[in-house]
């Protein structure tokens, strides 16, 4: 009851802070104005005055307000209206960000990247959590909308390491704006696709090809606009912006799901681009690189090794990785997703060689690759992988945790990943404001060290009595841990090599990005329900309830995988198999217990990821880019004035 009042008393006072903010703010900047006409002002300068000062205020105080409902949602009244108001407040504060766009610390030009970045992985959370209801809307199947999610990722992937070449050729800002439109498209497109091939064009084509080439303008453009020493936070807000994306897609995706319809979401992104698309004239671009012939081999190539490899890695939970499962296909007696892998490495190594031919005969390629030799950058680049890995492998076993084995809505399953990012975005927006010259090398391993931290604290807590409760401390450390990572690797990849090359970079930070989050996913799912099967066949075997003929019947029909089911619906399926009561009781139990086995294996595969990414950490620099470029700049200017004294 104390910490209810505490809590609540809290929530009062961020409230009541946050409107007088709002109301001081506005006296202020109104007696502003009024003194600098009083001074012979121009009235140009009065009203920029005010809308600075009252831009300030504004943001100030609405964020004060969002602190007030993320302790109201989470703590005192976890509630669906608590959690609209929430989320009301921060789209008010984003909408009013970009209308006032106010530059406080030159931060303005990072909005439209992050939002940018929030709009690329939105719309894949929302889909995650509405097949159902959208196989239904289209008239298809589950299997068809997974068709979409797996052909968007796919176009995406191949298309990453052109479209940055295309963003150096024709200019980052143009492609960023290009991307948009297509991406816009896509969304339309989407939002009235009345049948899947519809669908399959506008979200997995359209959305896919304006993706590819907005994502590598991102990092390009963020370089450009920000010097070295204020790249971490801009790069953190933009990394964080994507992993919020994907925490609250499921809340979005569920609100708009349940109370109208999963279209206002791509309707809603539309708007979006529209309003990024008008306020990016103010991004300044970098000068594009002299027209060359584009290398349409490289391209081929590049597109189809990653293609391919990626293709292999999606399919995985369904042919197996190496043996096929009972009634896949099969190839040489092993799985196609080996043989897909292997060959779409091969492709790339094919890829390599011609870059390295286009590169000695002196000619433009697609991708530099003697960028690799750069310890700094390859070693961000491997970072990153490391981090989506995790990240994607986290996003996919614990809301199957909350909504099949809790059994908890769309939308309270999104209330409970929310801890996530907040911590996420207080990492990754604070860390580089605070500690400006913290070592990059420490960050990134206190990073992992708290996502691993976070990965054993719900693996230890994962119980058949625990309750969503136990997710919430798990969650503030790995959003942490990713909000640390966020806030170092981007500047930390782009910092390795020249300005001229941060479109290159943003294709080959997205393309490791992407595999990892491919794997990640691909990986907790295999372990998950390789773990889940064995467990379960074996409890129904040692089960004297079981009879031996429906267990040994199991083992025939079930050994290729077992899906990961809520109690309700393998109720259901018993029941109408006609099971006894004692069978079905007996198989629920079980299933129970194989579902956290599941969970145990793949968050134990996860922790020791995270675990082993700290081995390749030696890579990133023990300092700050933006220190040495300080350091380089203090020691000029002390250089010039001894200069002058001598004179």
């Amino acid at each position: 009851m104390l910490f209810e009042r505490v809590m609540n008393d809290a929530v009062k006072a961020f409230e009541t802070i946050g409107v007088l903010i709002l109301i001081l703010g506005g006296v202020m900047a109104l007696a502003s104005c009024i003194m600098e006409l009083a001074r012979g002002g121009a009235p140009s300068r009065a009203f920029d005055e005010v809308r600075a000062r009252l831009g300030r205020a504004i943001l100030l105080g609405l964020e004060i307000l969002v602190v007030a409902d993320i302790i109201r949602t989470i703590v005192v009244s976890p509630t669906l209206s608590s959690a609209l108001s929430l989320g009301l407040i921060v789209v008010v504060r984003i909408a009013l960000s970009f209308a006032i766009d106010v530059e406080v610390d030159g931060v303005a030009p990072w909005r439209k990247a992050a939002s940018g970045q929030f709009l690329m992985t939105l719309d894949s959370s929302v889909m995650n959590v509405s097949i159902a209801t959208v196989a239904k809307d289209v008239g298809t199947t589950v299997t068809g909308i997974q068709t979409a999610i797996t052909l968007y990722t796919l176009v995406m992937a191949m298309l990453m390491i052109p479209g940055s070449k295309v963003g150096a050729l024709i200019g980052r800002k143009r492609a960023f704006s290009i991307g948009c439109v297509i991406y816009g498209a896509g969304s339309l497109t989407t939002a009235v696709a009345p049948n899947l091939t519809i669908l399959i064009i506008g979200w997995s084509v359209l959305e896919g090809i304006g993706a590819a080439l907005i994502l590598p303008a991102i990092v390009a453009l963020v370089a450009g606009n920000f010097p070295p020493e204020g790249r971490p936070r801009a790069y953190g807000l933009v990394m964080a912006a994507g992993a919020i994306a994907v925490a609250v897609g499921p809340l979005i995706g569920g609100i708009a799901t349940t109370y109208f319809s999963w279209r206002w979401v791509f309707v809603g992104e539309v708007l979006i681009v529209v309003a990024i698309l008008v306020l990016a004239r103010r991004i300044q671009d970098a000068p594009v690189e002299k027209r060359t012939h584009f290398d349409l081999v490289g391209a081929a190539l590049s597109a189809t090794g990653l293609g391919l490899a990626v293709f292999g890695v999606l399919r995985s939970s369904l042919w197996g990785w190496v043996l096929p499962k009972p009634g896949g296909p099969a190839i040489l007696g092993l799985s196609p997703t080996i043989e897909l892998i292997f060959l779409g490495l091969f492709v790339l190594w094919l890829f390599g060689t011609w870059e390295h031919r286009v590169e000695a005969r002196g000619d433009e390629p697609l991708a530099r690759l003697s960028m690799f030799e750069n310890r700094q950058f390859s070693g961000g680049l491997v970072m990153f992988f490391f981090q989506f890995l995790v990240q994607a492998g986290l996003f996919f076993t614990i809301p199957l945790y909350l909504s099949v084995a809790l059994g908890l809505s769309a939308i309270d399953t999104g209330i409970k990943i929310m801890p996530l990012s907040i911590t996420l975005l207080i990492a990754a927006a604070g860390i580089p404001r605070f500690l400006p010259d913290i070592s990059p090398r420490l960050v990134v391993r206190a990073g992992l060290l708290a996502m691993f931290a976070g990965i054993v604290s719900l693996f230890m807590n994962i119980d058949v009595n625990a309750g969503a409760e136990i997710v919430t401390v798990p969650l503030l450390l790995a959003g942490l841990g990713m909000g640390a990572l966020a806030s170092q690797l981007g500047s930390v990849t782009v910092s390795a090599v020249p300005d001229d090359q941060s479109p290159a970079v943003g294709g080959l930070q997205n393309t490791a990005t992407n595999l990892g989050a491919s794997i990640g996913t691909a990986l907790a799912g295999s372990l998950l329900i390789a773990a889940l099967t064995a467990s379960f066949l074996h409890g129904i075997e040692q089960n004297a309830a079981v009879p031996p003929q429906v267990a040994a019947q199991a083992n025939v029909e079930l050994g290729g995988g077992i899906p990961f089911i809520s109690d309700a619906d393998l109720e259901a399926a018993l029941t109408q198999a006609g099971a006894s009561t004692d069978v079905t009781q007996a198989v629920l139990d079980e299933n129970e217990q194989a579902r956290l086995d599941g969970l145990r294996t793949a968050l134990a595969a996860l922790a020791l990821i995270a675990l082993i990414g700290l081995f390749f950490s030696n890579r990133i620099p023990k300092e700050q880019p933006g220190s040495i470029a300080r350091g380089r700049a203090e020691r000029s200017a002390v250089a010039h004035e001894r200069l002058d004294q001598r004179r």
